[in-house]
């Protein structure tokens, strides 16, 4: 199951606009109803998994290091394949690949479960296994968040985020408690483990039901060939390297979670060494992480309406500094219950203030991409933080590491100011309506030439004033980031130097199928910047009142060397 993951509706074109005060719209669409309750169900089996399958690595082995790679071996798959989970979920059927991992997943549980009961699981199997579930859960996350614009309304991305939230920290609530309760129950703990294992496998059939019942109507669904893999991964890490609002979140994701995974991978150790607890005291642990995350979940929405997205992740990164220190010096049960309650409700308001920014910062042509770099971030903050916390812990004390972690922690707020996150009004990223249609290339010989041609070089000339020189320049760099992230590979604006009036911008594509896909992705907020930037073109000489005439665009395919086998006649 996915980590803090949007959900399900109707297609959103279907779906009329809800009021959203209470954040508990979404729930009135029945297939995200369905699906939310299916997935709920799936999470507590999961964090039942997580918090039986830890307690299992405790009692093979005593080792700080092995305990926390149970922490990696969940996140660094995420951090591998994040990127070509979201450019399989931009390109496949989502439906059908959210099908095949759920299934994926199923079956590695139930491999493990069979080995546990068995009396056969060492603590590398228990890693192996745990990191070929969490290949399934890297490469079924993107697609799963990628669908939520395909069945809420935009206006409820929030409150669904919240919601999916609350669906995954009611589980993460329930599931570590119920989890090292099941383990408890039983004399041996492999055998424990093994029931919690099967559950959990069991789990995943819902998840499975209300996929094979969805007809998915998607969204954005281009006329052109399909990208292949390697280029969908290009252009996919072209679009984050110009959107600098994307950037943003991804850094905070980082920086956030790479300190306070010392909490997750250290969290078991400061149980059984420090608290001397045992399974069902880790589970109570774990427990009070999930229930303050529920209540946030539930809060947020209101929270979210009065408070800037900037402050809620200051002030949740402050109150995790603290959190660290108790858990490095305080050994008093209670007391540190009481501050993982509050340290959950911090953590699901910073993880699902971050998802939404990401939700609504990019169009859906790229959406799934965008998630995949988002979760790769996140896990890979989780996973060299968990690795790193986990030997310091090893070489020195658990104590030195959690409060090493702090420490880092604290440094972090000052990059707030320059990595700001939700500003303003969302743009717009409704695919742009094109009035005319893309010209068709011809080849030498006069025949329609191939889409793959390229590299195609689009060439286009401005007259500005210079009184409105510097007001051109500044709208036209606006514009150069919107050719980049749709697929430009070079981008450039050149002023004539003995006229620097005439202006001229060309862009480079790779072939002339990019060019078109480049139409495709352009959104009303593109079309906006561009409009800004055509409207400083003059045309000198127009009569007054006389519609304005565009720049002139010219499209060049390169021109490759032909051999020639027919020799030139003899001149007479």
């Amino acid at each position: 199951m996915p980590l803090e993951s949007p959900d399900t509706a109707p297609a959103a074109e279907a779906v009329s606009p809800i009021p959203t005060a209470s954040g508990f719209a979404p729930l009135r669409i029945p297939l995200f109803r369905d699906r939310w309750i299916a997935s709920t169900i799936s999470s507590i089996g999961t964090w039942m998994q997580d918090t039986a399958g830890t307690w299992l690595m405790t009692s093979l082995t005593a080792s700080p290091l092995l305990i926390a790679l149970m922490q990696t071996a969940a996140s660094l798959p995420v951090l591998f394949l994040g990127l070509l989970a979201g450019a399989t979920a931009d390109i496949f059927d989502r439906r059908r690949l959210l099908i095949f991992w759920q299934v994926w997943m199923l079956a590695s549980v139930a491999i493990l479960a069979i080995l546990t009961l068995l009396g056969h699981v060492s603590p590398w199997a228990l890693l192996a296994f745990t990191f070929l579930l969490n290949i399934g859960s890297a490469m079924n996350n993107p697609a799963w968040q990628a669908i939520v614009p395909e069945l809420v309304p935009r206006d409820l991305i929030p409150d669904t985020v919240s919601l999916n939230s609350a669906s995954n920290n009611l589980a993460r609530a329930l599931g570590p408690a119920l989890g090292g309760l099941m383990v408890a129950a039983f004399k041996h703990t492999d055998t424990g483990t093994g029931a919690v294992f099967v559950l959990n496998a069991v789990s995943f059939a819902g998840v499975i039901w209300v996929l094979v019942n969805w007809k998915r109507t998607p969204l954005f669904k281009s006329t052109l060939p399909a990208e292949r893999i390697a280029g969908s991964i290009r252009s996919g890490l072209r679009y984050v390297r110009y959107a600098p609002d994307l950037q943003a979140s991804l850094i905070r994701a980082f920086t956030f979670t790479f300190f306070v995974s010392a909490i997750w991978s250290l969290l078991a150790v400061v149980a059984r060494r420090d608290l001397s607890q045992g399974a069902f005291g880790y589970g109570i642990l774990n427990g009070a992480l999930g229930l303050g995350a529920l209540i946030a979940a539930t809060q947020l929405p209101r929270i979210r309406r009065r408070v800037p997205a900037d402050r809620i992740i200051a002030a949740a990164t402050l109150y995790n500094v603290a959190t660290l220190l108790v858990l490095a010096f305080v050994h008093k049960p209670v007391i540190i219950i009481l501050t993982l309650i509050i340290a959950g409700f911090a953590w699901t308001s910073t993880m699902a203030t971050l998802n939404t920014s990401v939700q609504l910062s990019v169009p859906a042509w790229v959406q799934a991409r965008a998630l995949g770099t988002y979760l790769m971030t996140f896990q890979g903050g989780m996973a060299f933080g968990s690795i790193l916390w986990g030997f310091v812990a090893e070489h020195t004390t658990t104590p030195i590491a959690l409060a090493s972690a702090a420490g880092g922690l604290l440094i972090t707020p000052p990059l707030a100011p320059r990595y700001k996150i939700l500003q303003g009004p969302a743009p717009d990223y409704t695919p742009y309506q094109w009035k005319r249609p893309a010209p068709a290339p011809t080849s030498p010989a006069g025949k329609n030439a191939p889409l793959t041609e390229g590299p195609v070089r689009i060439s286009i000339e401005y007259v500005v004033p210079i009184d409105r020189y510097a007001e051109f320049t500044h709208a036209i760099h606006q514009l150069r980031g919107v050719r980049l992230r749709d697929g430009a590979i070079r981008w450039g604006i050149f002023r004539d130097a003995v006229d620097p009036t005439h202006l001229n911008e060309t862009f480079v594509m790779e072939s002339w199928l990019d060019y078109l896909r480049s139409r495709e992705r352009v959104t009303l907020a593109d079309r906006e910047i561009q409009d800004r930037v055509f409207a400083l073109h003059h045309n000198p000489g127009l009569l007054p009142g006389s519609a304005p005439i565009p720049p002139k665009i010219t499209y060049q395919l390169y021109a490759r060397e032909i051999a020639n086998p027919t020799p030139a006649p003899p001149e007479s």
